[in-house]
């Protein structure tokens, strides 16, 4: 059975604390922690009020930066997703959501090597842990401030030089979700698949993100969450909504309306 998600950028306004208890009291079982809204609650009381409401853990976001571009030393980068990789085994995450950084004035072969490095360094740790990483590839028309991987392919290939299974994709139904291409491979990609990040859009978005309600949009999620998991995918939908039509939502309503929306998604899923 499908499993669904809720992304704590979702409900962008609210704190931790209220994500746990707005969640919980819709019936939802699972959410992907924000790293910032965690670190403002406090890591230690987090993780015990994680434990405590019950609820899974989809997804951490996020480590990466590894080029430089948010201000981070490369080897800083490193050891702060360390400490991530060690806080997801904490909460028992599926997985810890990787941004490469972006170019950052670097070629392209010196952000790769930046990339690979820090996965060769970092792989081993999340092995020990039992915390896949997952990395995420971005269309360039959204990718400048977060990853220079903005090809599927490109990201695969990255993936194919460490051939283990701690090392996931991350798949964004409004990044690729307009380009048929991609969609008519799903199958084939699911079991490399980590988390799906789950929204709608209205048109190809681009940095500003702009997403809708589940079902509001023109993105096929229907067919797309069908070919994932009739192709093995079995890890959590994960409904990450954000943009300005999100922002002015009513959160408990934009809850109510996802999981709803994902149960009719879902309900022809064998």
């Amino acid at each position: 059975m499908p499993r669904l998600s809720i992304n704590e950028l979702t409900t962008y306004r609210w704190s931790f604390e209220e994500d746990i208890e707005h969640y919980k009291a819709a019936g939802i079982q699972s959410l992907a922690v924000w790293r910032h809204k965690l670190s403002d609650f406090g890591e230690e009381k987090g993780i015990e009020l994680l434990i405590d409401s019950g609820l899974t853990v989809s997804s951490l976001q996020w480590a990466g930066g590894f080029t430089g571009s948010d201000g981070q030393s490369h080897q800083d980068s490193i050891a702060d997703a360390r400490s991530a990789i060690q806080l997801a085994a904490e909460m028992r995450a599926d997985c810890l959501t990787v941004y490469s950084g972006s170019r950052a004035g670097h070629t392209n072969n010196h952000a790769r090597r930046l990339l690979t490095g820090a996965i060769k360094n970092l792989l081993p740790i999340a092995c020990e842990f039992g915390v896949p990483l997952a990395i995420e590839p971005m269309p360039s028309r959204c990718a400048s401030e977060w990853t220079f991987l903005t090809d599927i392919d490109e990201t695969l290939e990255l993936l194919d030089q460490f051939d283990s299974p701690q090392l996931k994709l991350v798949f964004d139904t409004s990044h690729f979700g307009h380009n048929e291409a991609i969609c008519s491979r799903l199958g084939e990609l699911a079991q490399r698949i980590g988390i799906v990040h789950l929204a709608d859009a209205k048109e190809p978005i681009c940095c500003e993100q702009n997403r809708c309600r589940l079902g509001e949009g023109s993105i096929p999620l229907d067919c797309m969450i069908s070919s994932l998991v009739r192709g093995g995918y079995d890890g959590y939908f994960d409904v990450k909504l954000m943009g300005e039509e999100i922002e002015a939502a009513d959160y408990a309503e934009l809850i109510a309306h996802s999981k709803a929306t994902f149960e009719q998604l879902t309900a022809a899923v064998v």
